[in-house]
């Protein structure tokens, strides 16, 4: 799970530790996140009924992505296919 939060939002394990012992919220964790990887706009589908792709609101949208490539670990999916490699 750790590989897929570094990978989206290019915190690295220090500064995950830092967030979450400071117990941020999401809007200050996804303003806050070094660099939010350039591929993000190849994850697509559905996750709680709605198109990752078309959700215009950004904060909500960086959740649902946060979501969506959890779902696919949970599933099962390969962590190469997860990254968008």
């Amino acid at each position: 799970m750790d590989t897929i939060i570094f990978w989206l939002t290019g915190y690295d394990k220090k500064s995950l530790k830092k967030q979450i012992e400071n117990r941020v919220d999401f809007e200050t964790f996804f303003a806050e996140a070094p660099a939010m990887h350039p591929n993000t706009n190849k994850i697509k589908g559905l996750i709680c009924g709605y198109r990752v792709e078309e959700i215009e609101n950004k904060l909500i949208q960086q959740i649902r992505y946060l979501d969506k490539l959890i779902d696919e670990l949970a599933r099962g999916k390969k962590m190469k296919s997860i990254l968008r490699e």
